[in-house]
């Protein structure tokens, strides 16, 4: 079947929530220049957006955070919003999330009232126009490219997606097996496994998988900052600048514990207790502040199979999309990616 051609839409913006910004997987191979990554803060919620609207799951997309967004497309589209549960109309019609809907040319479609987590991702079938640095969408405000969107923004999507319709918007157009996260419990567990200094932090494993911890209003993408006792290394002296990786649980010189994220600095002198395992950390990415949380120790062989089994589910999701859209006529990527492209190789599970 011959592509369509690109159809030229535009995205007008009336409502852009109070943090909204265009993000992707993350840069590629960016850390030893020392770039950190970036990149969406739920990547299982992103990718997925992306896979359920037929895109590779590296395109750009956005990420929105709280209060209400709504747009008005200039043409026929086809979207799926993921993410944290929240309420989601087209047209002033409850539509389901974690599906692909389509919206028809002119009709207003508004995200609100999320609740227990922090994000939901937005993403259309195409490419949306957006700058890049380091060949990724995603912020970097320390470099100054902030991504972010305003009220009032007019943003060009390229789209192939036309002559398809769907006359019931209330209801899912397809059935998919999407792996949708559980954000339902008052307290979330996080499992977490060793680090360098848990050892010379004795009865650290105690406290964390008896205590609860409230993440702080200070916490963003470069680490969750939370409330809950702490206990500090002994013996340590000073320790030597080292590499840091995505999930670190810092114990800095005060009484805290930080957990670091996508935007941490990828180097630091403080003593990392504990490190999230890679398949919890789309979890910590929607921790707002408030949220209540404990920990769960596991082994290495245990973290690993929980992130291979996290990526299969994605896997026959992204397989089993490309073939009903190519059966229907919707447009897909060509290739499906076995592996989030934006995580660098080096925090890869083995």
């Amino acid at each position: 079947m011959a592509a369509k051609p690109e159809q030229a839409v535009t995205l007008s913006i009336s409502e852009a929530g109070w943090l909204s910004t265009f993000q992707d997987l993350g840069r590629v191979d960016s850390e030893f220049m020392g770039v950190p990554c970036g990149g969406a803060a739920d990547q299982h919620s992103a990718a997925a957006a992306n896979i359920l609207v037929g895109n590779r799951r590296g395109a750009a997309l956005l990420e929105i955070m709280g209060g209400r967004f709504a747009f008005t497309p200039s043409h026929d589209i086809f979207i799926t919003i993921t993410g944290t549960p929240a309420e989601v109309t087209v047209g002033g019609v409850p539509v389901p999330m974690w599906q692909p809907v389509c919206v028809p040319a002119r009709t207003k479609v508004v995200i609100s009232k999320a609740t227990g987590g922090m994000r939901n991702y937005l993403a259309f079938s195409g490419d949306l126009d957006t700058p890049r640095f380091m060949g990724s969408a995603a912020p970097e405000s320390r470099m100054g490219f902030a991504q972010r969107i305003v009220a009032g923004q007019q943003i060009a999507l390229a789209s192939r997606y036309r002559g398809f319709s769907q006359p019931y918007l209330g209801q899912p157009l397809f059935r998919l097996p999407v792996p949708v996260p559980d954000f339902s419990p008052d307290v979330w567990t996080v499992e977490v496994v060793e680090g360098p200094e848990t050892d010379r932090t004795p009865g650290i494993r105690e406290l964390l998988s008896s205590s609860i911890y409230t993440v702080g209003g200070k916490s963003d993408h470069v680490g969750l900052r939370l409330d809950g006792p702490v206990i500090h290394p002994e013996g340590l002296g000073e320790i030597v600048s080292h590499g840091v990786p995505i999930g670190a649980f810092e114990i800095p010189h005060g009484d805290e514990l930080i957990i670091l994220g996508r935007s941490r600095t990828l180097t630091a002198g403080y003593p990392i207790v504990a490190v999230a395992t890679k398949a919890s950390l789309p979890l910590l990415g929607q921790a707002s502040p408030g949220r209540k949380m404990t920990f769960r120790w596991v082994s290495q062989e245990a973290a690993v199979e929980r992130w291979r089994e996290q990526q299969r589910l994605l896997g026959a999701l992204a397989e089993r999309v490309h073939n009903l859209f190519a059966a229907v006529g919707l447009p897909v990527a060509e290739a499906a990616e076995a592996a989030d492209p934006g995580t660098p190789s080096s925090t890869r599970a083995a």
